[in-house]
């Protein structure tokens, strides 16, 4: 019988992991609180599928079948006999902490309720459980498909039966799993990454150094595929600026507090990709 995931949250992220877990064999049902929602997930993870098949690296059958696997439902109580739920919402800890309370009291006793949050603690959301030891950290990166890492993160009270459930999920789906034991804001790689654009933006802001030869010392002094600054860009300005907030409001390292630079370009809407200008013009 083939196993149930829960996906919460149909952006970016949640269908990404909707997709590579479909096509993994899971049946997956994708729940977002709008259709509209529902429809641009799915409509991504058919392109996506579809560009797999055009360049020979998936055959259009289990591009089909994987398809077929995936339901939407704008309805939480769906996740009710999933074996795994990850939750894939905004990064707000406390509409995080509300889908966990309601989904402790619709799941299994023996799910495993995993977030795939890059910077809040899990403790802080387990907490919101009467399971904490069946609560986890699952931290897929963008774009899923193509990304091989996921970071798996132990809470305070995790069981070693969750984190491993976790593992023979993640890598069951074609992932490599770093696991990071001690439940530190940011984990280990959103860390790194905040501490490196926050430096590299402020370098930036000061006029050191254009935003282009920035990243292009990371890509070629330190063999980065891509410099902080578009990567930046392509994560969201908005997006990275909450995850380093989180970080600082959490441990205070000043090295992590978003400098004045990014906090205007989100005042202007300057989000990178997605609004066409960020560090760059797209």
């Amino acid at each position: 019988m083939a196993k149930k995931l829960a996906v919460i949250g149909a952006g970016l992220m949640g269908s990404g992991i909707a997709q590579v877990s479909a096509q993994a064999g899971w049946d997956v049902v994708l729940r977002d609180v709008t259709d509209a929602a529902l429809q641009r997930g799915t409509d991504g993870i058919k392109a996506s599928y579809d560009k797999f098949v055009s360049k020979g690296k998936l055959e259009a059958a289990a591009a089909e079948a994987a398809l077929a696997r995936i339901t939407t439902t704008t309805d939480l109580d769906a996740a009710a006999d999933a074996d795994i739920v990850v939750e894939a919402v905004f990064e707000d800890i406390d509409t995080k902490r509300d889908i966990f309370r309601t989904l402790d009291g619709l799941v299994k006793d023996e799910t495993v309720l995993a977030s795939n949050t890059s910077a809040i603690p899990i403790t802080k959301i387990a907490a919101a459980t009467q399971r904490p030891e069946r609560v986890v950290g699952a931290h897929f990166f963008s774009p899923v498909p193509m990304m091989q890492l996921c970071e798996l993160v132990r809470g305070y009270k995790t069981s070693d039966e969750t984190l491993a459930k976790a593992r023979e999920f993640a890598e069951g789906v074609g992932k490599t799993c770093i696991v990071v034991n001690r439940d530190v804001a940011g984990f280990v790689t959103t860390r790194l990454i905040s501490a490196l654009v926050v430096e590299a933006a402020k370098l930036y802001e000061s006029g050191v150094a254009t935003a282009e030869d920035i990243d292009i010392a990371c890509k070629l002094g330190f063999g980065h595929a891509m410099g902080p600054l578009a990567t930046a860009d392509l994560t969201g300005i908005d997006i990275l600026m909450h995850a380093t907030g989180n970080i600082y409001t959490e441990c205070q390292d000043e090295k992590f507090a978003p400098p004045e630079i990014m906090r205007r370009m989100v005042d202007a809407g300057d989000l990178g990709r997605k609004s066409g200008q960020g560090f760059y013009q797209h």
